[in-house]
């Protein structure tokens, strides 16, 4: 995969890209262990200490890319 930058680039407000996980506290620990810094949210979309979203449908944590813009690994089972 290729990335081009963009000077002018805008991070985007929302999740641009989920990737799939098995198991998503394995997946947080071992990308945590690789410097991935993932968000911590308040309110509706409170995240727990590791950041990942228990609130109701597949579970979710949220990080950003090198540009700002949000990624997640979501849960499938």
């Amino acid at each position: 995969m290729l990335i081009y930058p963009k000077s002018n680039h805008t991070p985007a407000t929302f999740t641009i890209l989920n990737f799939p996980v098995g198991n998503i506290e394995e997946a947080v620990d071992q990308l945590t262990k690789r410097g991935v810094r993932f968000e911590r949210y308040e309110g509706e979309l409170k995240t727990d200490d590791n950041g990942i979203f228990h609130g109701g449908g597949p579970l979710i944590a949220w990080f950003k890319d090198p540009a700002g813009s949000i990624l997640s690994v979501l849960e499938e089972k």
